[in-house]
């Protein structure tokens, strides 16, 4: 629409404000003003925002001016998905309005009162009584506080007279519940109005964009080939950014150093000094806060600020506002200031850690440069070596132009049994009419009667539990199909509605003022005592007292605190990224097999465009693991590799970058498949790139078997079932239970406590879910899952939002069709690529072990220096192997130490004994004392061939060979072993051989025993199913798979690891000066002179590489 379209005071201001409509505006304003459905996508800093707002505030003057005048009423609603954004009104609203009444001014016209209001949880009872009496035209609220309106009696009339609704920052909540609870909310708003409002959806980062359009016009608006009855204005997301890599001088490890972090943070101090204002972006609240005092340290408290989600209203405006004045050089904060902020001129970005997913980081990068015209300017800091192949690849994602694909949840029932009970509490609804406009709603379109009247009869017959039946908010007239409120419904939907999960945090008090200044995890709480000192905001405080819910404290003077930590909190990487991950290990990885490190510098500086130490860093890290490893990890290319601790138990790594979602599904079927095998409970993790299984000593087996493990045709019904012991069942029950009400988040007006929540949870799931709670002895067989809605939704939830069942179980096809390669390494020491899936933090842990008792922490690390020394890795030291043959093999010193060598190693042929000159004597001379004998196996006479053995394993040579005659003849104790079965005398025959030989092929071992390869491969499988031995190529050079009693195989591996460690171990000072002295010919003895002595020495000086 062209400007001159708007009344002459709207175009008048906007054209001394602006210099002219950009593409988005232009395109949008024709369909917002023709009243169509209109989705907006286009890159921050284009005016969306005021897109919408200027159509609707020209539609409010225009009715102003006309004789009857501006009614009060509410005509139009803004729903942003952050607090923080309801904030942002003064830019966005109130300087079109000031505007737009100097100009009805200066054109002689009256002046029109649009009056706006913001409403969210934050918002103080006053303003909302305020609002009430005298509506709005302009509301500003968010999903929660809408639904909340939506709730009340004043609020539905004040919401009955909207006549378009607009939609902020689609993209954050069209992929969740918040989502779901949002389109429910507006399908009742369209029910409530006498006319469908118009719908405006604005975003910077949506895909599909068919999919959003249909989320935000419903299903109730689809054409008939299902696409959106909406006008698209899709002006893309690509747009010039200066984006770029930093890094800390010295070249990153798996875990960044304490030293690392300091010279992070000057860094970001020198890039603030460098600009006017700057935002850093962490992903966590814990982290922000610390950035914030290190970054104080540097630069003065009084210029760095913290924000995030959980400090007050209060805190985070008066941040925010500081930000505008110029007062602040730099604020920290989390996803809290991530979307569409108009918080002042922004000059640079700075992302601490990778931001896991595209959109995420090309939101934060546009808070620099957000204006029309602008370039976002935005630094990228990687934390670790893999953090940085994964920034690398995010840049790569940004210059190809993609971005992450969102997924609306389909139908979630605590959503809908939470809008059932509200909706119903305001007016009487039959039941096909209510099941008619929740299948409006995009998200329920596909949703059945069936699972309908399931929540329908869980709101109104509740729960019995031992407390009596609770939960019963809806009356249901059976006989005429009609749903009606009960007593207690309304005020329980109003003040236990909403979302988000309950994370029972203890509110921070401020005396003696008795401030709210924001709220600390509840485990951090109740560790906390009186007088410790912790920081919140960049401001530290000491703790007064801690009562039930709430912490009071005082202004510690800038005392030095602790961090306070919250949990639950680290996000997940997208699956788009992941991709992207994986697409750079391959180009790198066929750069390196076809040009080696310079093609592969080439294609990291050049195509993708890193900096030099960037890219030097990158293929360094995986030139080391490809040499390691013989493949680098790819979703094309999984390796699985295996060592040993320091305990004697081994580590099962597997590379997978598919992101920890599906990684999490994996692992925790892996464990379930594990425990029933080996009937041992392992600890396991999963990261956004590998699995880590802890094996115990007890588990055995070939490597190369784990890949097929699990099937795609049952590998679901094992995740089921591991998933019921996992403690992330427990958790999505109680947040889906207190979405639904049947866990009130208030009770008499007061917030029920966290540890309270989590009894009557337990109750709950008792009630519903007998098994999940019972005592595990009383269950025979796999648990039952009962018909339940909110147990079906909590599975969903953990199998398609916590975890990608869907994107594992199409892997495992793959990996059955042969689509996916799968390598199998034994390694003395874990690859550079295993070393972040050692150091996964709690959130990627897959059971209840804490920190401290984790077995990847007997992981001895080694550091590689080189890529060229990681080729030997893959391989253990055959001198190691031979002193381990060495020390098992024993060495007796008197005929009794020769009984127990005789019976540790089971049986002795008579090529072993002739081979050591005094064994023959002693074996005579236990023979004669009858404490042995010899079974003769081959031959007579002289030429006779046989095995010696004690008297007290005698029985075990019987059951293997009870024809072999004795010489002498002797009797076995009446305590001695007595083997049930000839395999089992075999399997501990083998067992007590292994135990002093190292490696050996089975022709090896069957030889001397005077058996067949076939009966011994067999037994050596048993032992390899108990755990006892190995299989696998251990000796360099070897071609026939070799045998290994496994804690003789974890000291080769420990011997190997020691002398890889010595090739790098630092000499002693003296020696080094020493050697300096002649190497520089210094010393006495090797000074030089000449032309040829110049010669050398320019020579020396070329190797040197400054």
């Amino acid at each position: 629409m062209a400007l001159h379209s708007f009344h002459p005071s709207v175009a008048r201001w906007f054209s001394r404000t602006f210099p002219g409509p950009t593409s988005a505006q232009a395109q949008a304003w024709p369909a917002i003003r023709a009243g169509r459905d209109t989705l907006v996508a286009a890159p921050t800093g284009s005016g969306k925002t005021l897109t919408a707002f200027l159509a609707a505030l020209d539609d409010l003057v225009r009715r102003g001016l006309e004789p009857a005048g501006l009614p009060d009423e509410t005509a139009v609603v803004y729903v942003s998905p952050l607090k923080a954004l309801s904030n942002d009104i003064r830019l966005n609203l109130d300087a079109p309005l000031a505007g737009i009444r100097a100009e009805l001014s200066a054109l002689g016209l009256p002046e029109v009162d649009i009056r706006t209001a913001v409403r969210t949880g934050d918002t103080p009872q006053r303003e909302r009584q305020q609002s009430l009496r005298r509506p709005p035209h302009v509301l500003v609220t968010t999903p929660e506080s809408l639904y909340v309106l939506l709730g009340s009696a004043s609020g539905r009339r004040m919401l009955s007279t909207v006549r378009s609704v607009i939609v902020d920052e689609i993209h954050a909540i069209a992929a969740s519940k918040r989502g779901s609870h949002l389109a429910l909310s507006l399908e009742r708003l369209q029910a409530l109005c006498a006319a469908r409002p118009v719908r405006i959806g604005l975003s910077a980062t949506q895909k599909p964009i068919d999919e959003v359009a249909r989320f935000l016009v419903g299903a109730g608006a689809l054409r008939a080939d299902g696409t959106a009855d909406c006008e698209i204005v899709d002006i893309g997301y690509a747009k010039q950014r200066d984006l770029a890599l930093e890094l800390p001088p010295t070249p990153l490890e798996a875990v960044m150093s304490g030293d690392q972090w300091t010279q992070v943070y000057a860094r970001v101090a020198e890039l603030v000094w460098l600009h006017k204002t700057t935002l850093v972006f962490v992903n966590t609240r814990r982290m922000a806060e610390r950035a914030a005092r290190h970054l104080g340290d540097i630069l003065g408290k009084e210029a760095v600020a913290a924000h995030h989600g959980s400090l007050s209203k209060e805190t985070r405006l008066a941040a925010e506002q500081r930000l505008k004045r110029g007062e602040l050089k730099v604020l920290v904060a989390t996803a809290s200031l991530e979307l569409g902020l108009d918080i002042g001129d922004v000059d640079l970005v700075c992302q601490l850690g990778s931001p896991r997913a595209i959109a995420t980081f090309l939101q934060r990068a546009g808070r620099s440069g957000h204006a029309v015209g602008g370039v976002p300017k935005a630094r990228l800091f990687a934390q670790s070596r893999d953090e940085l192949v994964e920034c690398a690849a995010l840049l790569d994602c940004i210059r190809r132009g993609e971005l992450d694909a969102l997924r609306v949840l389909p139908a979630p029932l605590d959503v809908l049994a939470q809008q059932i009970v509200a909706e119903t509490a305001c007016r009487e609804w039959n039941e096909d009419q209510l099941f008619a406009l929740v299948r409006r709603a995009w998200p329920y379109a596909q949703l059945s009667q069936a699972r309908f009247m399931e929540v329908v009869r869980m709101v109104s017959e509740g729960f019995a539990t031992r407390q009596g039946q609770r939960a019963g908010y809806v009356h249901r007239d059976a006989v005429h199909h009609l749903l009606r409120e009960r007593k207690g419904a309304r005020m329980t939907a109003l003040t236990s509605g909403g979302t988000i999960p309950e994370t029972g945090d203890y509110t921070v008090v401020l005396e003696p003022q008795a401030d709210k200044i924001g709220t600390v995890n509840e485990d951090f709480a109740v560790e906390s005592l009186a007088g410790d000192v912790f920081q919140l905001g960049n401001t530290s405080y000491r703790i007064l007292k801690i009562e039930p819910g709430r912490v009071r404290v005082e202004d510690a003077q800038g005392a030095a605190p602790n961090i306070p930590f919250w949990l639950g909190e680290a996000p997940g990487r997208s699956d788009e990224l992941s991709f992207g991950v994986s697409r750079l290990r391959e180009e790198v990885a066929q750069a390196l097999a076809s040009g080696g490190h310079d093609a592969a510098m080439a294609l990291l500086t050049r195509t993708v465009g890193l900096d030099d130490e960037a890219a030097r860093q990158i293929v360094a890290h995986l030139a080391q693991a490809r040499a390691v490893l013989g493949e680098l990890p790819t979703q094309h290319t999984l390796v699985m590799e295996r060592f040993f601790d320091a305990s004697g138990g081994m580590q099962l790594v597997i590379h997978a970058p598919f992101g920890s979602r599906l990684n999490r599904a994996w692992g925790l079927a892996l464990r379930k498949r594990f425990c029933r095998t080996f009937n041992f409970e392992l600890q396991a993790a999963a990261t956004e790139d590998a699995i880590v299984l802890s094996l115990s000593t007890s588990h055995s087996f070939p490597l190369d078997e784990v890949a097929r493990y699990l099937h795609s045709a049952s590998a679901l019904h094992v995740l089921v079932q591991a998933l019921l012991d996992a403690p992330l069942f427990g958790v999505r029950w109680r947040w889906n239970a207190t979405t639904a009400l049947a866990l009130p988040r208030f009770t008499g007006g007061r917030k029920v406590a966290p540890q309270l929540q989590r009894m009557r949870s337990e109750d709950l799931l008792a009630a519903v879910f007998p098994d999940q709670v019972a005592c595990a002895e009383n269950i025979v067989g796999e648990r039952e899952i009962p018909e339940h809605p909110l147990v079906a939704q909590t599975l969903d939830d953990c199998l398609h939002d916590a975890m990608d069942a869907d994107g594992w179980l199409a892997l495992l096809r793959r990996m059955e069709a042969g689509e996916v390669r799968v390598l199998a390494r034994d390694l003395p020491a874990p690859s550079p690529l295993a070393l972040e899936a050692l150091n996964a933090r709690p959130y990627a842990f897959l059971d209840d072990a804490p920190l401290e008792e984790r077995r990847t922490q007997a992981v001895q690390n080694r550091r590689y220096t080189d890529p060229q020394s990681a080729d030997d890795v893959g391989q253990l030291d055959a001198q190691a192997i031979a002193s381990v043959r060495e020390e098992a093999w024993p060495q007796p010193r008197s005929a009794d130490e020769m009984h127990e060598a005789l019976g540790m190693l089971g049986a002795l042929n008579d090529d072993e004994v002739a081979r050591q000159s005094d064994w023959k004597k002693w074996l005579a001379a236990l023979a004669k004392a009858g404490r042995a004998t010899r079974l003769i196996f081959e031959g007579k006479g002289r030429a006779a061939r046989g095995l010696w053995v004690t008297a007290e394993r005698l029985g075990l040579l019987r059951a293997v060979a009870p024809d072999a005659p004795m010489q002498p003849p002797i009797v076995a104790p009446d305590d001695a072993e007595q083997p049930a079965d000839r395999d089992t005398a075999l399997r501990e025959l083998l067992r007590s051989r292994l135990g002093g030989l190292g490696p050996v092929t089975v022709a090896q071992l069957a030889a001397p025993l005077f058996l067949s390869a076939a009966e011994v491969e067999g037994a050596l499988l048993a032992l390899q199913a108990e755990g006892s031995v190995l299989q696998g190529r251990f000796t360099p050079g070897g071609t026939e798979p070799e045998w290994c009693e496994r804690h003789l195989l974890a000291r080769v591996h420990r011997y190997t690891l020691g002398r890889l460690r010595r090739e790098i171990e630092p000499v002693e000072p003296r020696d080094f000066v020493r050697f300096l002295f002649e190497w520089q010919h210094i010393g006495a003895g090797s000074r030089v002179s000449g032309p040829e002595a110049l010669s050398g020495i320019l020579s020396q000086l070329s190797l040197i590489h400054i």
